[in-house]
């Protein structure tokens, strides 16, 4: 765990870097739009929409693109292919991270029940941080034939990105796909993932287009012909009221597709904060460390104690799982947009690009009542990895938690690397509490602060959703119990990023029992220790 947590602030995406050169794909399938389930008339009104459908994924090798391609094959089985964005990573050829990702184990259960699932993805070689995305002639040729549905989701999810990279990933890529869609003549919906927060220095935020801090074609100029080191310096005062590189990327991102309103199928997704699933396609999975995660499993670990953060601030969280089915639904609902085709003004244009804010505000839960659940199952469900008991505060006032982290962290850890250094170990804990006290730092703004979102838009979708398909595709937050999701949110928590499994809870459970009377013996010799401070500090002054 705590090299998971030494690692955690590395790039925090599946985006490609700059070092790929472009390359053919050397695998296809066959272009069928003929359905390939038996009995039609039995498939949902979504799955219809899916049936014999070719689909192009970006950002597919990320925790959403890998819930978005196995529900997309499981939940649809008359989908003919899937072309997935794939790059070359280190010492690995595009075909190898294929077979990687196929052999992922949230492809388990797909695995049992479609045994050749691999055969409808097809790898496509290239790069979003490239012009043209990396990708070769031969293959732009294949997709423009082909798809006729696309999921933008490649992006660069971390808060301190170099903008340069993030520009590249969060707002080009974004404009090269929208290019490249305009080629396909069978184009039936384009899906481009933002996130609720892009416009996050509006306290309301609506279903609808807001003024970015930059013109999109201005921003890309900008990357193009400033030095990136000049570009690092510059960033505070690019950012101005925007708190992080990753929101500001994504806000200039929209207006990218307000541009192209009219003139394609296209609409926005922005789902809130992404947690691990609920329960499909495995209870609890997640394979990345940020966030809340991030601050649970520190938490679980008995290493997190305390964090910054307003505990009735209500926050907008949503299960993977459910966030996927929303983004399927949504991509039939753009489709079914059929406004865009009539000529119309362009500004009543920008008004029907479909916009939808995927959060939990009829079902709101804050940060005290995350706390408290979490905590609850932490105690039933604990690690055998632990190193303390777990003992958990939110703290609002920054004087007051500045004061909490030096006693409940920095002391301890000091206390710690001494020893460690005394007995000929390397020294860690403090560098470890530094990236936690640093990504702190960076989450403030959305741990401190409440937005109030509209999504009239979702709910009008919600409507159309037959029961059958609500079913199949589960995405109604209004629906989901907090209690039981918490449960196997630490479950997974607990067996996929601490990587404890299950079968060690009856010795964990003996290990968190020592750990708890150790703490309160610690409490008590503490409290000892204050109380002779205090008792000798009056004997004098008496």
């Amino acid at each position: 765990m705590m090299e998971i947590l030494m690692k955690a602030d590395e790039r925090g995406t599946d985006a490609p870097k700059s070092d790929l050169k472009f390359g053919t794909s050397t695998e296809y399938v066959q272009n069928d739009t003929s359905s390939s389930v038996e009995n039609v008339d039995k498939l949902t009104t979504v799955q219809k929409f899916y049936d014999g459908q070719n689909i192009f994924i970006t950002g597919g090798t990320g925790f959403m693109g890998k819930l978005l391609i196995e529900k997309l094959l499981r939940g649809c089985p008359g989908i003919n292919c899937i072309y997935v964005l794939i790059r070359k990573k280190k010492e690995k050829n595009v075909l190898q991270r294929k077979e990687e990702l196929i052999n992922d184990m949230v492809f388990s259960v797909l695995r049992k029940e479609q045994p050749e699932f691999q055969k409808r993805i097809v790898a496509i070689e290239g790069d979003c941080s490239l012009p043209n995305l990396g990708i070769s002639i031969a293959d732009r040729t294949t997709l423009i034939g082909e798809v006729s549905i696309v999921f933008h989701s490649a992006a660069t999810v971390r808060f301190n990105e170099k903008i340069k990279f993030a520009g590249a990933i969060n707002v080009r890529s974004l404009k090269e796909m929208i290019h490249l869609s305009l080629k396909m003549s069978k184009l039936k919906s384009f899906v481009h993932v933002s996130t609720a927060y892009a416009n996050c220095p509006h306290n309301t935020i609506e279903e609808k287009f807001y003024d970015p801090p930059m013109d999109a074609n201005k921003f890309i100029d900008l990357l193009d012909t400033i030095d990136e080191k000049l570009l690092d310096n510059i960033t505070p005062q690019l950012l101005g009221e925007w708190p992080n590189v990753y929101v500001y990327t994504k806000s200039i991102a929209e207006n990218i597709v307000k541009k192209h309103a009219g003139l394609m199928p296209i609409g926005i997704f922005r789902p809130a904060i992404v947690m691990p699933t609920h329960r499909e396609p495995i209870c609890g999975w997640i394979d990345n460390i940020h966030g809340l995660v991030r601050v649970t499993a520190g938490g679980a670990m008995g290493l997190m104690r305390t964090n910054y953060c307003d505990k009735s601030v209500n926050v907008e969280i949503v299960p993977g799982d459910l966030t996927i089915n929303a983004l399927i639904v949504s991509a039939w609902d753009i489709a079914n947009n059929r406004r865009y085709f009539q000529i119309i003004t362009f500004i009543e244009f920008n008004e029907d690009i479909p916009i939808y804010n995927y959060v939990s505000k009829e079902n709101p839960i804050n940060f005290e009542e995350i706390t408290k659940l979490s905590k609850k199952y932490t105690l039933l469900l604990p690690t055998n990895n632990a190193i303390w008991y777990c003992s958990f505060t939110n703290i609002k006032y920054r004087p007051i938690y500045l004061l909490y982290m030096c006693f409940l962290h920095l002391l301890p850890a000091l206390i710690v690397d001494t020893i460690a250094f005394c007995i000929g170990k390397k020294p860690r804990l403090l560098k470890i509490y530094n990236k936690i006290h640093t990504v702190s730092n960076i989450s403030v703004y959305f741990t401190t602060k409440e937005w109030v979102f509209i999504n009239k838009r979702w709910n009008e979708l919600l409507n159309k959703v037959t029961a059958k398909d609500r079913e199949l595709f589960f995405c109604d937050m209004k629906d989901l119990v907090w209690e039981t999701y918490f449960q196997s949110y630490i479950l997974g928590i607990r067996t996929y990023i601490i990587k404890d499994p299950i079968e060690t809870l009856p010795q964990a459970r003996l290990k968190f029992r020592r750990l708890y009377w150790m703490h309160q013996a610690l409490k008590l010799v503490i409290a000892c220790v204050l109380l002779m401070i205090t008792w000798a500090m009056f004997s004098r002054l008496l």
